[in-house]
């Protein structure tokens, strides 16, 4: 290994040697091609469900369509021309080169078109590659039958061919490891980084393999130290860590552009964020609630056709195999295992997690299906005779492809029969939002992609995907979204609503009984595209309607009579005013969510959380050694009317609110002077039975603070 060492150029000529062979390798060519054709078979699929159109199977592929468009004509990551810069897009990469392609030339459909294609084609060079991949590992069969696999993989061809950056991350996860496995014996990792840089960039579980993968390059360098010079093993040491690199650069990019360095989709969709308050052990259930769905899915027992029985049990059997006959790429496996291991656990995090036939993953699977080949190749080896060895390798590999084979047309109808549904929907409605509703309106939707792609109105995404700060008003319910609505500029509040009902995004009810959402509505958009056999839609709605917004009452809910001078206001709901008193809902069990709401009486319109328990607030600008008066809002419920008041932890006697039939009430208390020690206090109002049910039960609208 010394003397190798003593010659990096031998490196160049080893990818010398392996680029010439690669462009020799029928297997490869053969492979891509068979790729290539599945993909469009899954494209023609896609457009004899919509008369010849090309439609997305997703509405998030318009979401990039729309970040691309606007990247190529110079308005560099803003959803909307004119808006900050948002982190809207799964993918940073995959969005500059969808800005890219529209900079070339490529436009409305035929910008959808070169998406299409792109993925296509990286779905077809990922399967070649699987080919060269699984022949270094082990042997030739293994490559050529892995990459066949790949070729046929339904769920692979799905997400290639959705226009989603799916294509593109599988290439450049098995292209990495493919570099990986090229240099490692070299102790001379030149593609790798780069590579690894660019999975870094191409998404963040891509960051996560590609940061194991540079660890394990690290290490291997590490370990042969000795053999390098001390400058040159630094600068290789330093080098491998790019990818953790391009991740740190991209963090810092959020950080600087939308003042947070996390991307609107971890804030929208993930369960760290996605409820008004955190629990643990919530947290906890959910996630290993998606952990078991995806076991029982790459198990294979579960019925669906993801992937074949015992897949993932077969390919921990060959990872175990290369871990015991193949020494030097233990670096790599222990890499790979704990990336995949990582990548499954931070997908679980999501509350999409299992959506969109899991594209989240689906760029792993080569991964999978690749170790599954080599656990069967590892069965086999275990046959003394050879003859028998081959004939059972190939036995069992001819089963797993007709298992393909057979699954193969359900993927395709299920590819087409997501365009249809989403030309049904997200596409009608951008349409008729286009020619129907004034030029310049502001239209407020779930559903952002094609709406905003098609329509050339500016949207507002009500789940905060293209438009920044409105995740966290979206996750805690929809009096925190009126809240945040309402504090926008007027000639920025959408002047019409394009909006389901159902998750994702809170209910839209609420703003249709205040009168927010005017009566009747615009259009209505019933779904008319059919289910799959299991009765689901790639779309999580069955009727979409369209709005005129009325804020005429906006701001309504802030006025209230109080006696004296007022001090200070706790709008509850409002995250803005929770958040500059320190507001916190202290809750009687665990578990328990406070999602925000709305409500009207006469010509106010106000925000609320429903609480079980009590509350905590600062109150400022105080003056000291005076009485406080506190007024709330409030609707109480149940048989609790008592609630204990502290200022500062000190104890300032019982507030007695009994419960009246109106949508709220008014209540007053009196802190006494002697306690408002400082212009700030700690305001905490408290079950009188902190642990036994009946607990308080009512909803709090908001604080007025007088003196």
């Amino acid at each position: 290994m010394t003397q190798v060492l003593e010659l990096p150029d031998e490196v160049d000529r080893t990818s010398r040697r392996a680029r010439r062979v690669l462009r020799a390798d029928p297997a490869f060519w053969l492979t891509v091609a068979l790729a290539a054709l599945v993909g469009a078979l899954f494209v023609a699929s896609g457009m004899a469900w919509n008369q010849g159109k090309l439609i997305a199977p997703l509405d998030d592929t318009y979401i990039h369509l729309q970040y691309g468009r606007q990247i190529g004509m110079g308005h560099f990551f803003q959803f909307n021309t004119g808006d900050g810069i948002s982190a809207g897009a799964s993918s940073v990469l995959y969005a500059l080169v969808l800005g890219a392609a529209y900079a070339a030339g490529f436009h409305g459909t035929f910008m959808l078109a070169f998406a299409i294609g792109f993925g296509v084609v990286c779905f077809a060079l990922a399967a070649g590659l699987v080919t060269v991949l699984g022949t270094r590992l082990v042997s030739r069969a293994v490559g050529v039958w892995s990459g066949v696999l790949v070729a046929l993989s339904g769920p692979l061809a799905w997400g290639s061919a959705s226009g989603m950056e799916v294509g593109l991350v599988m290439l450049l996860v098995v292209a990495t490891l493919l570099a990986f496995v090229t240099e490692q014996p070299w102790v001379r990792f030149r593609w790798t980084p780069v590579l690894g840089g660019l999975l870094a960039l191409v998404r963040t579980e891509g960051l996560i393999l590609a940061a194991a993968l540079g660890l394990a390059a690290l290490w291997t360098i590490f370990q042969h130290r000795k053999a390098i010079a001390p400058g040159r093993a630094v600068r290789r040491g330093l080098w491998v860590l790019l990818p953790l690199a391009v991740g740190a650069a991209q963090l810092l990019f959020y950080k600087i552009a939308t003042g947070t360095a996390s991307a609107n989709g971890i804030q929208s969709k993930s369960f760290l964020h996605d409820r008004p308050v955190f629990w643990v052990t919530e947290f906890t259930d959910r996630t290993m609630a998606n952990v078991r769905a995806f076991l029982g899915i790459f198990l294979g027992f579960d019925g669906q056709d993801f992937a074949f029985p015992g897949a993932l049990l077969v390919s921990a059997a060959g990872m175990a195999y290369v871990f015991l006959t193949r020494p030097t790429w233990r670096p790599m496996l222990y890499a790979v295992t704990g990336g995949l291991l990582l990548v499954l656990l931070s997908v679980s995090t999501l509350d999409t997690a299992l959506a969109h036939e899991l594209r989240y993953v689906q760029p792993f699977m080569p991964l999978l299906i690749l170790f599954a080949v080599i656990g069967v190749h590892a069965l086999t080896r275990l046959v003394t005779q050879e003859r028998v060895r081959r004939i059972g390798l190939h036995a069992a590999l001819v089963v797993l492809l007709v298992l393909s084979l057979v699954t193969l047309p359900s993927w395709s109808v299920r590819f087409g029969r997501a365009t249809a549904a989403i030309r049904d929907t997200d596409v009608s409605v951008a349409q008729w939002v286009r020619g129907n509703l004034p030029p310049g309106a502001i239209v407020a939707v779930k559903d952002v992609g094609a709406v905003a792609y098609f329509s050339e109105h500016p949207v507002l995404d009500l789940i905060g995907l293209g438009t920044n700060g409105f995740a966290a008003p979206a996750n805690n319910g929809t009096g925190s979204l009126y809240e945040a609505l309402k504090h926008l500029p007027p000639a920025q509040r959408p002047a019409y609503f394009a909006v389901y009902e159902p998750p994702p995004g809170p209910s839209i009810q609420p703003l249709k009984d205040v009168g927010v959402l005017e009566k009747p509505r615009e259009m209505t958009f019933d779904v008319q595209a059919q289910p799959d056999l299991g009765g689901r839609l790639i779309v999580p709605f069955r009727q979409l309607g369209v709005y005129r917004a009325d804020w005429s009452l906006a701001g309504s809910g802030d006025r209230q009579e109080v006696p004296g001078e007022l001090r200070d206001y706790v709008n509850v709901g409002d995250l803005r005013s929770e958040g500059e008193h320190e507001y916190a809902p202290v809750l009687a069990q665990a578990g328990t969510q406070p999602w925000t709401t709305l409500a009207r009486v006469g010509d106010v319109i106000d925000s609320a959380r429903p609480i079980v328990g009590g509350e905590t607030f600062t109150a400022h600008d105080l003056e000291p050694g005076r009485p406080l008066t506190i007024t709330s809002r409030t609707a109480m419920h149940g048989t609790v009317p008592e609630m204990r008041v502290l200022v500062n932890g000190v104890d300032a006697g019982v507030w007695t609110r009994p419960e009246q039939k109106t949508t709220w009430s008014t209540y007053r208390f009196t802190v006494p002077a002697e306690l408002i020690t400082s212009p700030s206090v700690r305001i905490e109002i408290q079950q009188p039975r902190p642990l036994l049910n009946p607990y308080p039960d009512y909803t709090s609208y908001g604080y007025w603070l007088s003196q």
